[in-house]
């Protein structure tokens, strides 16, 4: 099944950790707990599935769903009931009233010298609504749960929250082991659409590795033809998981929104986030912002250099969500009157400066992970430099640490052209912007999508290098 192309390294960790519990049991404390998260619709609980499917053994799946603590523990005893845990009946029989008397009727039910799963998907949701719920969890854990044979997964979206779940100050500090869930990655990507690598980059940067949206791209197609499909289709993946995702997370009325169009739609200073907001204040701002970053929505960044700079710079972390405010957001009307051939001339329009932008976070990882190699050293950190009217602005600054570096690793240049290769101008303008920062003979190097004509680079990339680093990871 194409859908878990570069999820086998995932599936090998729930697999090991379920023979952690087979291997144990008829121990002391056979059961083993893994807390896993990763944003919504990157394919968590298809993941899940596939590998109790594959693991064949008792199993309880339970999804939180954000209602009341009693309507929650209704929708656990229904989940029990459906289950296929051999001594289910006494769930009901019993029927608890409490969460502290259902997790001790749970641990009586799992079987005693064989294995078994426990699911609780979007944990976040039970730990926002229910009282106590972390200290309830961990009691039942250490006193109960943890003496069956059971492996406990842990499941949520709110990647502050499930982090949270685990840190020192809280009960369930270090009961858990995490798991993270990615989105597919550019050679993933590549290999499941069939797609070389240049293309590969593309859509990594339209579907941002959701496995939603890549199972309905066909094989071959090209970026076009995928857009030209999507677009006639008002209930495909690529047009509504955005907005499913950000119902889930922040309510209509949230300045979140507002904020997050605005940087979606190319805003990244401060100013002009504000104003493009509707000129809202600035503490509001502030806050809308703390929110985003602390969801990982977006990221704050800084200029990377030598020297200490407050020119803060944000942008919509994750790709799809990226391409998705800026192109289809703002003309879903449009859409849904089935006039997605106008929204696709504007994508053409604007395509080539938009991703222009859009690939340089996706080439910094890149090149993270392909370091050190012949040319260049590890770089532990790899940002970008700017100043406040943009006269200095270097896409890519290799250094020995951020935002403030001792020292300066190399510094480069990104040119995503189709039929433009990087040449003897984009050199000299990428010399004279070291000179503005450094008197030092820093390395230079260049990504470019379309080769290299010029010589006086220390390093050249294209996408087929910066592919193979996602490969061997």
């Amino acid at each position: 099944m194409h859908r878990f192309i570069g999820r086998d390294r995932e599936l090998n960790v729930l697999h090991r950790a379920f023979q952690e519990v087979r291997e144990a049991a008829g121990s002391a404390k056979p059961g083993r707990c893994v807390l896993m998260r990763g944003r919504r619709r990157i394919g968590k609980s298809t993941l899940v599935e596939e590998f109790i499917r594959r693991s064949e053994t008792p199993y309880l799946f339970f999804t939180a769903a954000g209602g009341s603590a009693e309507d929650e523990l209704t929708e656990l005893i229904d989940a029990v009931s459906r289950s296929n845990l051999p001594e289910r009946a006494l769930f009901s029989e019993e029927t608890p009233g409490q969460w502290n008397a259902a997790f001790r009727l749970l641990a009586d039910i799992l079987p005693d010298d064989s294995p078994s799963v426990v699911v609780i998907d979007e944990v976040p949701y039970l730990m926002n609504r229910i009282d106590a719920f972390e200290g309830m969890l961990q009691r039942a854990w250490d006193r109960l749960l943890s003496r069956k044979p059971v492996l406990l997964l842990l499941v949520g979206s709110d990647l502050s929250m499930m982090e949270a779940l685990n840190s020192y100050d809280r009960p369930f500090h270090q009961r858990g082991r995490e798991m993270i869930l990615g989105p597919l990655n550019p050679a993933d990507i590549g290999e499941m659409l069939d797609l070389p690598p240049s293309s590969a980059f593309d859509a990594a940067l339209i579907t941002g590795g959701l496995p939603l949206i890549c199972a309905e791209w066909r094989r071959g197609a090209d970026v076009w033809e995928f857009l030209r499909d999507s677009l006639d289709n008002p209930i495909s993946a690529l047009l509504v998981s955005a907005e499913r995702s950000l119902a889930a997370e922040f309510p209509p009325q949230a300045m979140s929104r507002e904020v997050l169009r605005a940087i979606g739609t190319g805003e990244r200073t401060f100013t002009n986030i504000a104003r493009a907001a509707g000129g809202i204040a600035h503490t509001t701002l502030t806050r809308a912002t703390d929110v985003l970053t602390e969801k990982r929505v977006v990221a704050a960044e800084l200029p990377l250099s030598t020297k200490p700079s407050k020119e803060r710079r944000y942008r919509v972390a994750d790709p799809y969500l990226r391409f998705w405010l800026m192109f289809l957001d703002p003309h879903m009307a449009e859409i849904e009157r089935m006039r997605g051939d106008l929204t696709l001339s504007r994508i053409k329009e604007q395509w080539t400066s938009w991703r222009g932008r859009a690939i340089e976070p996706l080439v910094r990882e890149s090149l993270a992970r392909l370091l050190p190699d012949d040319a260049l050293p590890t770089a532990p950190a790899i940002g970008g430099y700017w100043t406040r009217s943009n006269d200095v602005e270097i896409d890519l600054v290799g250094a020995d640490r951020q935002p403030v570096a001792k020292q300066l690793l190399f510094l480069g240049s990104v040119k995503w052209l189709e039929n433009s290769a990087f040449d003897s101008h984009d050199l000299a303008a990428l010399q004279k912007h070291r000179a503005a920062i450094t008197d030092d003979p820093v390395p230079l190097v260049a990504v470019s999508r379309s080769g290299v004509s010029c010589s006086g680079l220390q390093a050249a990339y294209g996408p087929e290098e910066l592919l193979g680093a996602w490969r061997r990871a």
